[in-house]
């Protein structure tokens, strides 16, 4: 029997998930069919923008993304203390973004008075909305739902178009988030669908790159804030030259056809995060084999557990060979 999800999520362990979407019934959610020679490669627009819109209706971050032909894998970040910080009016406005609201809802954005029997009634929906807002299952419907029946309709089929549950996985501490994230930035790389990082279409390396020529990093994302955070309220505890240096590093030795070789500055970042070359290159090529469940080292997995009161540590195998053997 599946694990409920909220047996999944610890945010006093980590805000840090990484998330799958498969397809059913050998769907495509783009590419091009093979068999058929249908092209479907324009759905690739329908996920980033719809994608893209929830991470500013959200209190949830995107760190990385990568749009393929048959599922999506997304790491993402949930920021509680900002959903905290918004008012009631913030959240309703953020939840009516969204989903079609009654006159009741609009009637408190506006500001009207309202009886109080319908304050009652509004106090009940902004705690549930404000909780719906950094719930990630609710995330991934959002985003699943309108791309099912859009790619439904455009089949001229029903049923389901995903799988019933996306996975998710913890991940437990920085470098556990950085090995994922490389991994999905590096997965049209690794299928062999795209040469380099900077034309692996509809992922968020693409994006960070196409910022960082320009000297900025993309705002739909969360940005690197470097080692220390500076004026910046939140971000990825690592410099974004160094990230994009690194994952080019790694693109290049796992490409079959390119010899490639780390870099001083990226051995210096493996090395700060106390990670053989070895390890690094293994977690990146195969995440999702190596990991099923939550990723950290030892300590990092005790304490989930506990705090989850699992009595089974889920892939502590791995996470010992892979993040304590340096």
């Amino acid at each position: 029997m599946p694990t409920p999800r909220k047996a999944l999520v610890s945010l006093e362990d980590t805000p840090y998930y990484h998330c799958i979407s498969r397809c059913v019934r050998k769907a495509f959610l783009c590419g091009v069919d093979r068999y058929t020679g249908q092209s479907y490669e324009h759905r690739r627009d329908w996920v980033e923008s719809r994608l893209l819109e929830l991470a500013s209706v959200f209190a949830i971050d995107i760190c990385a993304y990568a749009v393929m032909s048959n599922h999506l894998h997304l790491v993402l970040r949930v920021d509680d203390e900002l959903v905290r910080h918004w008012s009631d009016r913030d959240v309703v406005t953020q939840w009516q973004k969204l989903f079609k609201g009654d006159s009741l809802n609009y009637d408190f954005v506006k500001g009207e008075i309202l009886e109080s029997y319908q304050q009652i009634i509004i106090n009940k929906r902004v705690k549930e909305y404000r909780l719906r807002l950094m719930d990630i299952s609710w995330f991934m419907r959002a985003l699943n739902e309108p791309i099912a029946r859009k790619a439904n309709a455009e089949d001229k089929c029903k049923g389901r178009f995903w799988e019933g549950r996306f996975k998710s996985q913890a991940l437990l501490d920085e470098t556990a988030v950085l090995a994922c994230m490389a991994y999905v930035d590096l997965n049209p790389i690794r299928v062999k669908i795209a040469k380099t990082p900077d034309t692996s279409d509809f992922t968020s390396i693409q994006k960070r790159i196409k910022a960082a020529m320009k000297g900025e990093q993309p705002t739909s994302l969360l940005p690197f804030v470097g080692n220390e955070r500076k004026e910046l309220p939140k971000g990825l505890m690592f410099n974004a030259k160094d990230y994009l240096q690194l994952v080019d590093d790694t693109g290049r030795i796992i490409r079959d056809d390119k010899r490639g070789a780390i870099s001083q500055s990226s051995q210096q970042l493996l090395n700060r995060l106390n990670i053989p070359q070895e390890n690094w290159l293994k977690m990146t090529s195969e995440f999702t084999k190596l990991f099923k469940g939550p990723v950290g080292t030892l300590q990092e997995l005790d304490a989930y557990c506990e705090h989850l009161e699992r009595k089974r540590r889920q892939g502590a195998a791995n996470c010992h060979r892979w993040l304590d053997s340096a």
